[in-house]
C-alpha cells in the first residue's frame, strides 16, 4: 500500500523502530534527517519512496528550502510506482509540491498542482487511505489558489470523515484546523475555536511539535485577549525552539515574540 508523509505513520507504540525514529525527527522539523533513514529502502519500495518525498515536500513547506532533493525524490517514486494506487499516490505528491510552489511564489505552477492531482484522482480507488490526503489536498488549491471557500469546505468534510474512518488522527488535526478557518472567516467562532482546539489538541498528543506552533497561533486568532496573547506567545516559544520554523508563522509573530 502506498503511503505518504501525510499521515502520522510512527507516532504511535506499534509502529517499527524506524517508522518511530523517523516520525520523531519530523516532528522536531529534522526533515532532511528523517529523509535519510529512509534513503537506502527508498530506492527500492515505492512506499519508501513516497514517504521520502512526502517529508522532503512538509521541509519545503515549512523551511521553503529543499525544493530540487523533493523534485528529485519525487521521480523516483514515479518510477518505482507500479501499480494505479501508487501512481495516484505519486500523483498526488506531485500536485503538492506544485502547490507549494505556488503558494510560496516560488514559481507559478498551479495548473500543474491541479492537473496532477486530477490524475491522483482517476487512479487512487475510492475508499483508499490516500483519497483522504487527495481530498484533503484538492480543498488547499481550492481555498488558496482558487479563492472558492464553498468548494474548500466540501473537499475538508470529504477528508475530514475519510480521516475519521482511517483513524488518520493527523490528517484529523489538518482538517479540523482548515474547517475551523473557513468557521472563522464566517464570523464562527464558537466552532472555529471548537476546531482549532481539536487540531491542538491532536498535535499535542501526538507529539507533532513542528506543527503544534501553527495550532497555538491559529486558536489564538479565535481567541479574545488574554488567552490569544498567552497562545502567541507560546507559538512563538516552540518557533525559536525549532530555529525559526515555521518561517512563515516566524515572521507573523515576530512583533509579539519581541
Amino acid at each position: 500500500m502506498a503511503r505518504t508523509a501525510m499521515s502520522g505513520i510512527g507516532a504511535t507504540a506499534e509502529n517499527d523502530p524506524l517508522q518511530t525514529a523517523v516520525w520523531r525527527l519530523r516532528s522536531r522539523a529534522c526533515w532532511a534527517d528523517a529523509a535519510t533513514l529512509l534513503q537506502e529502502r527508498a530506492t527500492t519500495d515505492p512506499a519508501a519512496a513516497l514517504q521520502r518525498v512526502g517529508l522532503l515536500v512538509e521541509r519545503c513547506l515549512y523551511t521553503e528550502q529543499g525544493w530540487a532533493e523533493a523534485e528529485d525524490a519525487l521521480r523516483t517514486a514515479e518510477a518505482l510506482a507500479h501499480d494505479d494506487e501508487e501512481r495516484g499516490a505519486a500523483a498526488c505528491e506531485r500536485g503538492h509540491l506544485a502547490y507549494a510552489a505556488t503558494l510560496l511564489k516560488v514559481r507559478d505552477r498551479a495548473d500543474e498542482a491541479r492537473a496532477a492531482l486530477g490524475r491522483a484522482a482517476a487512479l487512487i480507488p475510492p475508499g483508499a487511505p490516500e483519497r483522504a490526503v487527495l481530498d484533503f489536498r484538492r480543498g488547499l488549491i481550492a481555498e488558496n489558489l482558487a479563492g472558492s471557500p464553498q468548494a474548500a469546505r466540501a473537499a475538508y468534510r470529504r477528508a475530514h470523515a475519510a480521516a475519521a474512518t482511517h483513524d488518520d488522527r493527523l490528517l484529523l488535526s489538518f482538517t479540523w484546523r482548515h474547517l475551523a478557518g473557513l468557521a472563522l472567516r464566517d464570523g464562527e467562532l464558537a466552532e472555529a475555536r471548537h476546531g482549532f482546539a481539536e487540531s491542538l489538541r491532536i498535535r499535542e498528543e501526538l507529539g507533532y511539535l513542528v506543527g503544534t506552533a501553527p495550532a497555538l497561533a491559529a486558536l489564538a486568532d479565535a481567541e479574545s485577549e488574554p488567552e490569544a496573547s498567552r497562545l502567541r506567545a507560546e507559538a512563538a516559544r516552540l518557533v525559536r525552539l525549532l530555529g525559526g520554523v515555521p518561517g512563515w508563522l516566524a515572521d507573523q509573530l515576530a512583533p509579539s515574540a519581541a
